[in-house]
């Protein structure tokens, strides 16, 4: 048996054991893949994993030399009413969830105002200080696309296409910008395919989609968060642990668990055993 069948083997004892609600389990390990699923393969949000491919897409812009992570994002977005201290706020500060700006997640948020990014922008930074914010990696991608359009349609031939994923639905907001930092509606396989595409530092099968300079900022220059057990460090999109792994992570046990030269891709409709989910991975890959 191959260390990747022994990795899915161990992972589905464990959530089975614990009765957790994971769908499909795919692990890398080297170029051997193993896989299991517990109900039929289909797309299915994967949401805050979608921060980590704003992420990619920005990285890539910046490589083409149309983009800058750094520059204020008033840059971007002239039109906009800037509240104090916004006139600082770069896209890399937006991705870290270091503007300081205070909108709190709504399950109606992308309703609730005329325009959220508008909203998000108008309102006060408190500085460099840990604040999560899905409105954040929204208005990160509203300034890209500023320069490069539909964000979804510039990226399918950078990134989606090479990877094997056919046009992929990322559900947009009332105005017609996609939700960036969730509503990207991928495959367990095609989670993977993004899995391997970061593992191997922004190469795909010997062709770079993007700088590896992107990539390794997912995992280093960790930020305190003040969070709870798991979640206490941050970087740009990717999250510290279990252990010495670290991982991607979206709402109800969506996972891109990292370690050494495997990567466990977990989909699931589980929120509060996410990461215990995640632990299980780490562990099934010896993390």
């Amino acid at each position: 048996m191959g260390a990747a069948q022994a990795a899915v083997d161990r992972f589905v004892r464990g959530v089975e054991a614990e009765g957790l609600r994971a769908h499909g389990v795919e692990v890398l390990v080297g170029d051997e893949i193993a896989r299991h699923r517990w109900v039929p393969e289909g797309p299915a949000d994967i949401h805050s994993i979608a921060k980590s491919v704003c992420v990619i897409a920005a990285g890539i812009a910046a490589d083409e030399g149309v983009f800058d992570l750094d520059a204020p994002v008033a840059r971007y977005l002239p039109d906009m009413v800037l509240g104090a201290g916004v006139d600082e706020v770069t896209a890399r500060h937006l991705f870290t969830m270091t503007s300081g700006i205070d909108l709190p997640w709504t399950p109606t948020l992308f309703e609730d105002w005329p325009d959220l990014a508008r909203e998000f922008l108008r309102r006060p930074s408190r500085g460099r200080v840990s604040q999560y914010a899905n409105a954040s990696t929204y208005t990160a991608m509203r300034a890209l696309a500023a320069v490069v359009g539909d964000v979804r349609d510039w990226l399918a031939p950078r990134l989606f296409e090479p990877l094997g994923i056919d046009d992929p639905l990322w559900d947009r907001c009332p105005n017609g910008w996609i939700k960036a930092g969730e509503g990207l509606h991928l495959r367990t396989g095609e989670l993977a395919r993004i899995g391997r595409l970061i593992r191997d530092r922004g190469e795909w099968r010997g062709r770079r989609l993007v700088d590896a300079r992107w990539i390794d900022a997912m995992h280093s220059d960790w930020i305190a968060t003040g969070g709870s057990p798991g979640y206490e460090r941050y970087a740009l999109s990717g999250w510290a642990g279990p252990g010495d792994a670290w991982r991607l992570h979206g709402a109800y046990g969506q996972l891109l668990v990292f370690a050494g030269d495997a990567v466990v891709t977990v989909t699931a409709d589980d929120h509060e055993g996410g990461y215990r989910m995640a632990e299980l991975a780490a562990e099934a890959v010896g993390a």
